[in-house]
């Protein structure tokens, strides 16, 4: 009998195997067979969504239940109306001006990794824009939400298959292991990675040599300037930092803003159901952030009341989010930290290059080109402001959970964000279907290139062509001929 190590291992390759072969099918159907299977599959997502949001809560304990239903109908609902009119099989544009087709081709496996935060969702997201693009995927969920995810998955392979799909298009690693995670990525058969979970699991994907889609961790500030709306942005930011406990990683970490509106901003952020932490109490909640050095994963997902029961201090029922004032950022200053929880660190800064410097040392201190927040309504200062960030996604006047994403803004709908150079990952983009197919390009002859490598006219040697182009007298005709006369003895 084998382990559980080697027992979820085995199973990794017995589904990427199945996986491949169902590949090859769906890489020979039409648009219109692609396009009702994906149908198919968000139809059935979105059905399930309030028994799966239920099932991940029981399992991690992580977030609230109404909004991973939320989550799971982002995903069903938001990203497939995103991809569900794109091309994704055999010719998809045509530049007849520089005679150039492109024609799409799929990547083939995917191994989706999936984190215990968002453990269905994700999954929906991944399986998606996956198949959209012809390819087959298979999950390694969490070992902590195997349970939801796997449901997940078995609910859209279901559907797949009533729609046309093969046998093994969609699978999922039963009972995973970090060993079975790790023979996922690493085998031959799997041809792309799509990683979300921590800083490791994501380095241990760009590290197999594959491509990969990772991302990094999101340590999002939120800039509010004087001219901003304060009451309107306090609402969108309490609002996006309590979704689902803060479980999202473009939720804000960090209220950065100006002296000017300080009052302000803390009245409304009290009125709307803010608690500011006193030294005592700010104390410790800073020993329950940070333990050993990392974030304490007892606090990831909770509610304002658990935490401060883990901390030891009480706060009011109707209490949404616990805030704190800060001057520092640092391993010394634990709430300037990715929280995953609804903990705001709230710092003050003179002007928006103060606070354009602060956030960017936010961002360097784990957060570098994921997400920022900024609420203004001056377009100058919203505009230098943006261009002087470390990130890729900008949100303007937005909590940063639903901008980033693309829930509230137009960017593309995703579950994945990548993080670019900034966040040593490959792409800086809303990770979706355009990113899981190649493009081939058929190129014609338009135009000839001059001078190049033309063929020349065969000339004498240069000795002959010497004699032959110089120009010689009588006399010295006549001494070669007396010399030519003397040798042959005439």
């Amino acid at each position: 009998m084998l382990d559980a190590d080697l027992d979820s291992i085995q199973e990794g390759r017995n589904l990427l195997s199945q996986a491949k072969e169902a590949q090859k099918t769906l890489a020979a159907m039409t648009q219109e067979e692609i396009d009702r299977i994906v149908r198919s599959i968000a139809e059935a997502s979105e059905r399930e969504a309030e028994r799966l949001a239920a099932m991940a809560v029981e399992e991690t304990g992580f977030g609230k239940k109404e909004d991973k239903i939320v989550k799971n109908l982002f995903s069903a609902r938001d990203v497939y109306q995103s991809i569900k009119d794109k091309k994704t099989v055999g010719i998809i544009s045509r530049d007849e001006e520089n005679k150039v087709w492109e024609t799409a081709e799929p990547v083939g496996v995917v191994a989706g990794i999936v984190p215990s935060t968002n453990p269905t969702s994700t999954a929906i997201f991944k399986a998606l824009i996956a198949v959209k693009a012809r390819n087959a995927i298979v999950f390694s969920p969490h070992p902590g939400a195997a349970t939801c995810t796997n449901e997940a998955v078995d609910i859209m392979m279901k559907a797949a298959k009533q729609a046309g799909a093969p046998d093994g298009l969609i699978t999922s690693i039963t009972k995973p292991t970090l060993e079975s995670a790790q023979e996922l990525m690493n085998h031959k058969l799997t041809d792309v990675i799509l990683a979300t979970g921590g800083t490791g699991m994501v380095k241990a994907a760009y590290s197999t040599g594959k491509p990969a889609f990772g991302v990094g961790p999101g340590n999002v500030p939120v800039y509010i300037h004087e001219s901003a709306d304060a009451s309107k942005a306090v609402r969108q930011i309490i609002q996006s930092k309590t979704f689902d406990y803060g479980t999202i990683c473009a939720s804000e970490q960090a209220i950065v803003a100006d002296k000017a509106i300080k009052n302000k901003v803390k009245k409304e952020l009290e009125t709307q159901g803010a608690y500011f932490l006193d030294d005592y109490e700010k104390k410790r909640m800073e020993s329950l952030i940070v333990v050993n050095g990392r974030l304490n994963p007892q606090i990831v997902g909770q509610s304002p009341q658990a935490l401060a029961e883990m901390a030891g201090i009480y706060i009011e029922d109707d209490v949404r989010v616990l805030v704190a004032e800060e001057t520092g950022v640092g391993k010394k200053y634990p709430f300037s930290v990715e929280k995953l929880s609804p903990i705001l660190a709230f710092y003050t800064v003179q002007d928006w290059q103060e606070g354009s410097s602060l956030c960017n040392e936010l961002l360097e201190h784990g957060g570098l080109g994921h997400t920022l927040g900024i609420h203004a309504d001056d377009m100058e200062v919203i505009e230098k402001f943006g261009i002087t960030q470390k990130v890729f996604r900008v949100v303007v006047n937005s909590g940063t959970t639903f901008g980033g994403i693309g829930a509230t803004t137009g960017v593309k709908p995703s579950m994945t964000l990548g993080c670019g150079a900034y966040g040593n990952n490959v792409s800086s983009d809303n990770i979706t279907t355009d990113h899981l197919m190649n493009i081939k390009r058929i190129a014609f002859g338009i135009r000839e290139l001059d001078n190049v490598n033309q063929p020349t006219r065969q000339h004498r040697s240069s000795s002959s062509s010497t004699h032959t182009n110089s120009s010689i007298s009588r006399e010295e005709v006549m001494d070669i001929v007396k010399n030519v006369l003397k040798e042959l003895n005439l």
